[in-house]
This record gives C-alpha cells, sequence and structure tokens, in this order.
C-alpha cells in the first residue's frame, strides 16, 4: 500500500510507540538515577535504550520478514501459525489500553474509578470507530506526529532547558551507544518486562509497517527504522529530563496537552492492531457489517483490559509466547528454504528479462 513520503515517516514513527512513552518517564528517572543495577550510564542514556535504536533494529528483522520473505513462503496463511499470530497482536492491542486504563489518574486528578472504565471505554470505541476506515490511518499518524513535536517544544519552553541544556542532555544521551551492549539482554527485572513488551510488539509492526513500505530498498527501511523514531525520542527524553533535574512539577494547560497526546497515542496504537488482525481474520466491516464489527471488537478489546486488571495476565507472557512463536517460524523458514531460493532465483530472472 504505497503512501507519500512524509505519510509514510509518520506512520512509521508512530507504529511502536505507546502511551508509556509519554506517562513513564518522570516517574522512571529517579529510579535510573538511585538503583545500583542502572549504574552503568545516566538515566537518560538508561531510558533511550529501553525505548530507541536498538530496539528500532529488531523492529527491522520483522518488518524484513514480511516484506521479503512472508510473500514468497506464506507462513502465516498457515492456521495455527494465523491463530497464533492474531492471538498475539488483539493480547498486546488491549495491553495499550489497560495502561492507559491505570495510569489515567495520574494524569487527570480527581477522577473516579467509574469515570476512570468510562472514558477508558469511550477511548476505545473511538480506536475502533476509526478503525472501520483505511483513511484515518494517515490522519491519526500524522496528527500523533505533529502534536508530539508541539508537545517537545511547549515542554522544553516549560523547563527552560534552552539549546544548551537540550545540547547537554543529548550528550548524556548519546552515551547510550558506548554501552549499548547493555541492552541486549535484560540487566535487571523492569528492563526484562520492556523486552517482553518489545517482543509483543514486534510482530505486529512488522506486519503493519510492510503494508505501507512501498518502493523502499532494504538499506533505507533500515536506516527509516533506526533513525526516523530515535530522533524525536531522543529529543523528547531530554527536554523532559531537564523539567525533572528542575524538580519543576507539570501542571495546568501542560498536563491537559500531554494527556491529550496519550489519548492521540492510545487511539493510533488501538486502531492500528485492530485494523491488523480484524483484516487478518477477515473480521472486517465488509464482512461483518458496521454495527457487528464495532460491537465485536470492542467487547473483545475492552474484556481482555480487564483481565489485565483483575487477572494475573501479564503482558511478559505475551512476549514469552513471542519467542516461542519466533521459534517455531524459524524452524519452519529453515524448512522451507528451498521454496525461498526457488522465489528469489524466480525473480531475479524476471528482473533481467
Amino acid at each position: 500500500m504505497p503512501t507519500s513520503l512524509f505519510a509514510f515517516f509518520a506512520i512509521l514513527f508512530t507504529s511502536g510507540l505507546d502511551v508509556g512513552l509519554i506517562i513513564f518517564p518522570l516517574g522512571e528517572f529517579p529510579v535510573y538515577a538511585t538503583e545500583a543495577v542502572y549504574g552503568f550510564t545516566n538515566p537518560l542514556a538508561i531510558e533511550f535504550g529501553f525505548w530507541g535504536f536498538l530496539i528500532w533494529l529488531f523492529y527491522f528483522v520483522t518488518t524484513f520478514y514480511f516484506c521479503l520473505v512472508e510473500p514468497s513462503l506464506k507462513l502465516f496463511e498457515i492456521p495455527w501459525v494465523k491463530w497464533i499470530n492474531n492471538a498475539i497482536v488483539i493480547t498486546t492491542c488491549a495491553f495499550t489500553g489497560y495502561l492507559f486504563l491505570t495510569y489515567l489518574p495520574d494524569y487527570l486528578s480527581g477522577v473516579t474509578t467509574f469515570q476512570q472504565y468510562l472514558i477508558a471505554g469511550m477511548v476505545l470505541m473511538i480506536a475502533v470507530l476509526s478503525s472501520t476506515d483505511i483513511r484515518y490511518v494517515k490522519l491519526l499518524s500524522l496528527s500523533s506526529t505533529w502534536l508530539f513535536f508541539v508537545l517537545i517544544v511547549l515542554v522544553w519552553q516549560y523547563g527552560g532547558l534552552g539549546f544548551r541544556g537540550l545540547a547537554e542532555n543529548l550528550v548524556d544521551l548519546s552515551q547510550y551507544f558506548g554501552v549499548i551492549h547493555q541492552f541486549i539482554m535484560p540487566f535487571s527485572d523492569y528492563h526484562a518486562f520492556y523486552l517482553f513488551w518489545w517482543f509483543a510488539w514486534s510482530i505486529m509492526i512488522g506486519q503493519f509497517v510492510a503494508r505501507f513500505v512501498g518502493g523502499l530498498r532494504t538499506w533505507q527501511l533500515l536506516l527509516a527504522l533506526l533513525c526516523i523514531p530515535s530522533i524525536p525520542i531522543a529529543l523528547w527524553f531530554s527536554v523532559l529530563f531537564g523539567v525533572y533535574e528542575r524538580n519543576i512539577e507539570i501542571t495546568g494547560l501542560l498536563n491537559g496537552f500531554m494527556l491529550l497526546v496519550g489519548v492521540v497515542f492510545v487511539v493510533n496504537s488501538l486502531d492500528s492492531l485492530t485494523r491488523l488482525y480484524s483484516s487478518n481474520l477477515n473480521w472486517t466491516v465488509a464482512e461483518m457489517g458496521f454495527r457487528k464489527y464495532v460491537t465485536l471488537h470492542w467487547l473483545l478489546l475492552y474484556t481482555l483490559i480487564l483481565l489485565y486488571r483483575f487477572t494475573p495476565l501479564r503482558i511478559e507472557w505475551i512476549g514469552l509466547v513471542v519467542i516461542v512463536f519466533y521459534l517455531l517460524v524459524t524452524t519452519l523458514i529453515i524448512r522451507y528454504r528451498r521454496d525461498l531460493q526457488t522465489h528469489d532465483l524466480t525473480r531475479n530472472k524476471a528482473q533481467q528479462t
């Protein structure tokens, strides 16, 4: 599904973003600054290591698979592979809604428990409705991108960081690249949580981004995945760390704007995930009708959100399932590698003629 270059950049940037990018860092900086396990570098580098660069290199692998390998082997059309894949996408989708439900009171003071569940249900409904039309993909991605950049500028000004302070924080953040090897394997329980979370996300991102790649070459896709999301993430963490360093509390309109951006991120994530699994399973508006589509997906996802809330269900379980699933898919790739080689030879001959 080719799209304009800027729209593709926006889709790429927002595909792997979650509301946690907005709500987590201010609470994480003090932990990274004080606990010994994170002492091998500074808090900014730790935060970036949990969200940027190396994670997106992993996402490149899954995107590469769905762009070049899956069209040849069609492993994800095997019934049991298809159902496991979509179960992972659905439960990952619900976890995004669960995060929003859980952390909403931190950004909306005075909200009652009933209002908390009501707002989460309304945001989920907006996401399900937006997933009914492909046109909303670009709208949500572009909106998320521009709102995020506006938020970066507002927080930068609010914290009084200035250009020099921003540059100093970016230098501190760049220390991540000197210890990048530390982030390959989990070095704390919290880091393990993030890795399992990103494993759960990776299968969705590979499938979703592959639909919008268009005519990009492999090296261009690699650079795009490494740089496009990481640059704004680095800027965001740097300005937010300036607020933390100065012990400035974010309140009032800026807090409200952060909540707005978080809501747009949630809607964007839920829309993308719902759109993906509904298409994979043929649970689309065209097949089910508008009312049945909206009712099914809203009830399914809200039920799973409540399961995350009231049962031991955890995203770590989903990440572990993904790891095992990848091992099984790798075994299938090895088994059918001759089919892949034959397809490559046929394609090369077709290009030569």
